[in-house]
């Protein structure tokens, strides 16, 4: 899709939840977007009482509130990508799927969200199917690590590349455009490899694992730098490419950080600040 391009910073959408530490979630994805040079709007899809250790407690966003949300920012703003996190449940993402078949935006981009870092769950069970035959056929691309690609398909985790090459076609049948699955959780690998399926091919995304226990918000960071640098004009495999690029860079300076007793943030703003 070709989307006109201006001397202003393209609008991107994260519709997902809030993160009270600041590393994951809407924070993290308004950081990435800014940080990779687009304008960032929300809409919140629940709150959470959470830190680097966990998640104590998960509160939803009423249905009816979401949707007002997304006709607040729909209404008014060019939004040119959207990116989803945490949905919470079969309600919110029905309400969420309606509302941008009802939009179009040109660009969508689905983090399958299911559990956080820590381990937590953060989409009820019982809302996966909704997810699979309402959302997941509008994405251009949706991004999967090994655990949330095993829990869409109901079959094992892969252990290594060759299981991973081969849920290339069953992915496919999930209706999106692509599929970027992730492979950060093949741990015992020197490189942290990602597989980009296409409809007509898969393509091996391989980079430099980076050792550090600070990977809080990982997956809403890739996602919304996908979305960011669609909506500036990329390819999807050009945007997925500089996405990985960033990520890896903020995962490489995320020992700077002192957050936390847990798995700490990313270094969403490694490049430096600006000063005033």
């Amino acid at each position: 899709m070709t989307v006109t391009q201006t001397n202003h910073p393209p609008i991107v959408l994260t519709i997902a939840g809030s993160d009270s530490s600041g590393g994951a979630g809407i924070q993290a994805d308004i950081k990435t977007i800014s940080a990779t040079g687009s304008y960032a709007c929300s809409v919140i899809t629940a709150l959470t009482a959470q830190n680097t250790c966990g998640v104590s407690g998960v509160s939803p966003v009423p249905p009816e509130f979401i949707a007002q949300q997304l006709d607040a920012v729909f209404s008014d703003l060019n939004i040119i990508a959207v990116k989803t996190g945490m949905l919470a449940d079969a309600a919110v993402i029905r309400t969420v799927a309606a509302k941008l078949k009802q939009y179009r935006p040109p660009y969508l981009v689905i983090d399958p969200v299911m559990v956080a870092t820590s381990g937590d769950p953060l989409l009820a069970q019982n809302a996966v199917t909704t997810l699979k035959q309402e959302l997941l056929p509008l994405a251009d691309v949706i991004t999967p690590n090994l655990p949330e690609a095993a829990a869409l398909l109901q079959t094992q985790q892969p252990k290594n590349l060759h299981e991973m090459n081969a849920l290339a076609g069953k992915l496919r049948t999930l209706g999106a455009g692509a599929v970027l699955l992730k492979g950060g959780h093949l741990t015992k690998d020197n490189e942290s490899s990602d597989l980009l399926i296409l409809p007509e091919e898969s393509r091996l995304l391989s980079g430099v694992r980076v050792q550090t226990r600070n990977t809080h918000g990982t997956g809403c960071t890739l996602s919304s730098a996908i979305a960011s640098y669609l909506a500036q004009g990329d390819s999807l495999p050009e945007a997925v490419r500089r996405a990985k690029r960033y990520i890896s860079k903020a995962l490489q300076h995320a020992d700077e950080l002192k957050t936390g007793r847990g798995h700490g943030p990313v270094h969403h703003f490694f490049a430096g600040h600006w000063e005033i």
